[in-house]
């Protein structure tokens, strides 16, 4: 089964590619990490009461005022939001503190929804992942589809989904996601066949457009016998996996090294 991680920033559309791979003619399976990454802070959870004891000290409204739930109340997300968006020390201090707690969670949930979907014989499944690079996920991904779009149509999309935003928070919601250009370019630097941008600057239409191309291209040489090997003979699998990780690594090594060669 091929891991196809859908990444993006906020406003660049990638929610909008999602529910289209999940339509026909893909009907792909999508695991969104965001989802993911809601459920696995719901009260009573492990992640829920990690959160709950590092912020609720310094965080008065960090738990919403609403009756209280059989196990607990629920997180005040826009709240915690405030906590930790921003580019100033303290921020980025709480913010990593926060992934910390969050992404190994979402991590296990994936690999657990992963295993459901291949066992159900799906060629491919979309593993939904905004924070890929940050989280380093990427490196388990064979293929990378990058959804971008300019930084104005960014913000103007960001200002008028949530109108509640001032330009300073919207401006740091956007930069707490990392630059679209560096994404971009992490994406194309995998090469060909394993990365891949979606631009979305333009209407509906073309985005489709864009996504059908794309999507022709990944099933090419990926579908049919490839899918009933790799369920029958699972330890094949799990090497071709193996082998797909190193690659992801090694690529991940080159753009690092690259990086520092450059002086960034």
């Amino acid at each position: 089964m091929l891991l196809l991680a859908l990444t993006g920033s906020l406003s660049t559309g990638k929610s909008t590619v999602s529910k289209l791979l999940s339509q026909p003619p893909y009907c792909l399976p999508i695991i969104d990490a965001d989802v993911l990454a809601r459920e696995v802070v719901e009260p009573g959870t492990s992640g829920y009461r990690k959160i709950v004891n590092r912020f609720a000290s310094t965080t008065p409204d960090l738990l919403l005022p609403s009756p209280a739930e059989r196990k607990g109340r629920s997180l005040n997300r826009a709240a915690l939001g405030r906590r930790v968006f921003g580019s100033t020390p303290s921020r980025q201090r709480d913010r990593k503190v926060l992934n910390s707690i969050v992404h190994p969670a979402v991590r296990w949930a994936m690999v657990r929804s992963i295993l459901y979907y291949y066992i159900r014989g799906h060629w491919a499944v979309v593993l939904d992942i905004p924070l890929l690079y940050d989280s380093h996920l990427d490196i388990f991904a064979p293929v990378v589809l990058m959804v971008a779009a300019s930084p104005g149509v960014q913000m103007s999309r960001l200002r008028l989904r949530d109108q509640h935003l001032s330009k300073e928070e919207a401006r740091d919601r956007v930069a707490s996601q990392g630059s679209v250009d560096e994404k971009v370019a992490r994406t194309e630097a995998r090469g060909q066949g394993r990365g891949y941008v979606i631009w979305n600057n333009g209407s509906m239409e073309e985005l489709q457009q864009n996504v059908d191309k794309v999507i022709r291209e990944v099933e090419r040489g990926r579908k049919g016998i490839w899918r009933l090997i790799f369920l029958v003979l699972w330890p094949l699998a799990i090497v071709w996996g193996g082998w797909e990780v190193a690659k992801g690594w090694w690529g991940r090594w080159r753009w690092q090294r690259g990086l520092k060669e450059k002086g960034e």
